[in-house]
C-alpha cells in the first residue's frame, strides 16, 4: 500500500477544527486535513492514505473506528496514529511509536500547540533511544533485544567501524571488528540470528549515469543488481548521485524517489577531477568529463580517491552504477546552555543533548543539565582554568566516531567554548553548532530595552586580551554612542577595569545615562537594579553580573531601561 507522506488531520468538532488549523499552519507544508463527510470515513480513509494520522478525537473512538484496519495491517507498515484532546493540552501517541515515527511526531506537535506529548514506550519512559527509532533499517528481534536493554542485561553492539550513536544505556559494550552480537550494524544483506537485531547504517553512495530517457524501471535493476552481486544491503544506501547535467533525468530522479533517497548532483568540473578506474571516450564525449558514475560515487561518499568505491561501473544498455562506501564520521554538537534558567534552555539544545555519547563540560554547567542526558551517557566533566582541556577532549572523542556535545552557558560561540574547540577542529569530524540564549540577552530581557538599538558585547576581562586593546575598544564604542553591555565586568583579582571603562565613556554621555546591572540573570537568586552614569558603584559588581551602559539616548521609562529605536511612526504619531 502506497501512502502519501503528508500528516493527516482530522477533527469532528469546532474545536478539534480550530486545533487542526493550528496544526496545518504549525507544521506548514507537511499536512492534509481530510474530512470525508464523518469522523469515521475521514479515519478510515487516512489510515490507509497517510503516513500519519492525527485525530482531535477521544482515543477510546479512534482505537474503535480503526480496529479492523489495525488488526489486518502490520507494525512494519502501519502509519503513526496519534490522538489530541480536545483542548489542545496532551498529545499521544496510539500506534506507530517508533517505527512510523508517531513519538517524534508527537514531540513537533506538542511544541506547535504548547501541549504536552504523552509518550508510552517503554525505552522512552527509560530514556533510552528505540532501536526502531535510530532512522536506520532494522531487522529482527527489536522486542527481545529492547527488553533485554530494559532489564539491565549485558547487550554487545559489533560493528565494522563506530557509529555516531547516542548512548543505548551503561548494559551495552560496543565491539568492533566482530561479525555477531546482540546489535549488528552491517551494510551486508545479513539475516538476524534469533534474539538479535541487525541495524544498515547509511554507509553506501550510488553514483549513477543515464542516456538521455532511461526508464526507471531499468534503472533501478541495474542499482539492485550491483547491490546484489557485491553483497550489498539496499538499506544501507545514503543516497543517489550524478551529474549536474543527469539533474532532471526523470529515470533517475523516480528511482531516488522509490527508495526515499536524496538525488544529488555534482558539476562537471569536480567530476572531472576525480580519477577512475575505469575512464569512458565515450563519457567524454558525451558529457565532457571521462565518468559519471564512478567520479559521482566516489564524490558522494566524500572522497576524490578511489580507496571507497566498492563496486566499479556496470551498466546495462542505457543506465551505469558505481558504489562507493563512506566512513563514518565523528559528530560533535556544541551546545549553548542558557543563561541558566531550565525554561530558557532551547528544544534543540535538549534534543541534541540526548543524541550524545558523549558530554563534556564545565562541572556546574554539567550539574544544570545532567537530569536530560540519556543512561549510559559518557560525561567528562572538569573544572574552571581546564578550557584548553575540555576542548581537546571533544575533539578526540568525535574524532573517534563517537557523538559528542560540548556544552557551554549562555551561547557557546559567545565569549565560550566553540571559539577554542573549532580552532584546532579539523575536516575529519562533523560539527553542529546549537545556539542558545546568552546571559546578554536574558539580562538585557529583564532590565527592559536596552538593546533597542545598535549595541557592542564587550569583554572587560584582560586574561586573554591586553587591556590597550580592550580600552581602544571602549573608546571606540563610546565615539560611535553605542550602547555598551559588558561581560566579565568585575572580579576579586581585576577590580579596576570597570571604572576604567566608564571614565572613558564618560565625556561621551551625560551623567544621568543609565546603566543595568543583572547579576545571575535568570537563576533562581537573580537580581538587578538601575542607576545613571554618575551615580553607578563599581563596588557591587563582581564576575556574575552583566553591565548594560545606555547610550545618549537610553533613558528610563516606568523604572525599565529603553533605548529607542527611532521608528518613524512614532513620532509622526506623536506630532501628530
Amino acid at each position: 500500500m502506497s501512502r502519501s507522506s503528508t500528516v493527516a488531520l482530522v477533527a469532528a468538532t469546532a474545536a478539534g477544527r480550530a486545533l487542526v488549523a493550528r496544526l496545518d499552519a504549525g507544521l506548514a507544508n507537511t499536512t492534509a486535513v481530510v474530512d470525508h463527510g464523518s469522523a469515521a470515513g475521514s479515519l478510515r480513509g487516512a489510515f490507509d492514505e497517510h503516513a500519519a494520522v492525527v485525530a482531535v478525537l477521544a482515543a477510546g473512538a479512534v482505537v474503535r473506528i480503526l480496529a479492523p484496519q489495525i488488526a489486518a495491517g502490520d507494525k512494519a507498515t502501519d502509519p503513526a496514529v496519534l490522538v489530541i484532546d480536545e483542548a489542545g493540552r496532551f498529545v499521544t501517541p496510539l500506534l506507530g511509536g517508533h517505527a512510523a515515527g508517531a513519538n517524534r511526531l508527537a514531540t513537533q506537535i506538542a511544541g506547535v500547540l504548547g501541549a504536552q506529548a504523552v509518550l508510552s514506550t517503554a525505552t522512552d519512559a527509560a530514556g533510552l533511544p528505540g532501536l526502531d527509532d535510530l532512522g536506520w533499517p532494522v531487522t529482527g528481534d527489536v522486542a527481545a533485544v529492547t527488553r533485554r536493554l530494559l532489564d539491565g542485561e549485558q547487550v554487545v553492539v559489533t560493528s565494522e567501524q563506530r557509529w555516531p550513536l547516542p548512548a543505548l544505556g551503561a548494559n551495552v559494550r560496543h565491539e568492533l571488528g566482530g561479525a555477531s552480537g546482540d546489535v549488528v550494524i552491517t551494510d551486508r544483506p545479513v539475516d538476524a540470528a534469533p534474539g538479535t537485531v541487525v541495524l544498515h547504517p547509511p554507509s553506501l553512495v550510488a553514483g549513477m549515469g543515464a542516456s538521455r530517457g532511461v526508464s526507471a524501471d531499468e534503472a533501478e535493476r541495474l542499482l539492485r543488481r550491483a547491490l546484489d552481486d557485491a553483497g550489498l544491503a539496499p538499506g544501507s544506501l545514503a543516497a543517489i548521485t550524478s551529474a549536474d547535467l543527469k539533474a532532471d533525468e526523470a529515470g533517475l530522479v523516480e528511482v531516488a524517489r522509490r527508495l526515499g533517497l536524496p538525488f544529488i548532483t555534482h558539476t562537471a568540473e569536480a567530476l572531472g577531477a576525480v580519477a577512475v578506474p575505469n575512464p569512458s571516450e565515450t563519457v567524454r564525449a558525451a558529457v565532457g568529463i571521462p565518468s559519471v558514475a564512478e567520479a559521482a560515487a566516489v564524490l558522494g561518499a566524500g572522497h576524490t580517491s578511489l580507496g571507497r568505491l566498492v563496486v566499479a561501473k556496470t551498466a546495462s544498455t542505457m543506465a551505469t552504477v558505481a558504489i562507493a562506501r563512506h566512513a563514518p564520521r565523528g559528530r560533535l554538537a556544541i551546545v549553548g546552555i542558557g543563561p541558566g534558567a531550565p525554561e530558557l534552555l532551547t528544544p534543540l539544545a535538549a534534543a541534541e543533548l540526548r543524541r550524545a555519547e558523549v558530554v563534556v563540560g564545565l562541572d556546574q554547567y554539567v550539574e544544570q543539565i545532567r537530569g536530560l542526558l540519556r543512561p549510559g551517557t559518557t560525561v567528562l566533566e572538569s573544572g574552571l582554568g581546564r578550557e584548553e582541556e575540555r576542548a581537546r577532549e571533544a575533539r578526540e572523542q568525535a574524532a573517534r566516531g563517537r557523538a559528542v556535545a560540548l556544552i557551554g552557558s549562555g551561547d557557546a560561540g559567545v565569549y565560550a567554548m566553540a571559539s577554542p574547540t573549532l580552532e584546532g577542529a579539523d575536516a575529519g569530524i562533523d560539527v553542529v553548532g546549537v545556539p542558545g540564549v546568552t546571559a546578554g540577552l536574558a539580562a538585557s530581557a529583564v532590565l527592559g530595552a536596552p538593546l533597542g538599538h545598535d549595541h557592542c558585547y564587550l569583554s572587560l576581562s584582560d586574561l586573554h586580551t591586553p587591556w590597550e586593546a580592550i580600552e581602544r575598544r571602549v573608546r571606540a564604542v563610546a565615539d560611535a554612542d553605542l550602547v555598551l553591555l559588558c561581560y566579565n565586568p568585575r572580579s576579586v583579582k581585576r577590580d579596576w577595569q570597570l571604572g576604567r571603562a566608564l571614565e572613558l565613556l564618560a565625556p561621551h554621555r551625560p551623567g544621568s545615562t543609565p546603566i543595568g546591572v543583572v547579576r545571575n540573570a535568570s537563576r533562581p537568586d537573580e537580581s538587578s537594579w538601575i542607576t545613571t552614569l554618575d551615580a553607578f558603584d563599581a563596588e557591587l559588581v563582581d564576575m556574575y553580573c552583566i553591565v548594560i551602559v545606555g547610550s545618549s539616548q537610553t533613558k528610563i521609562v516606568g523604572g525599565r531601561m529603553v533605548t529607542p529605536r527611532g521608528y518613524r511612526w512614532q513620532y509622526e504619531e506623536d506630532g501628530g
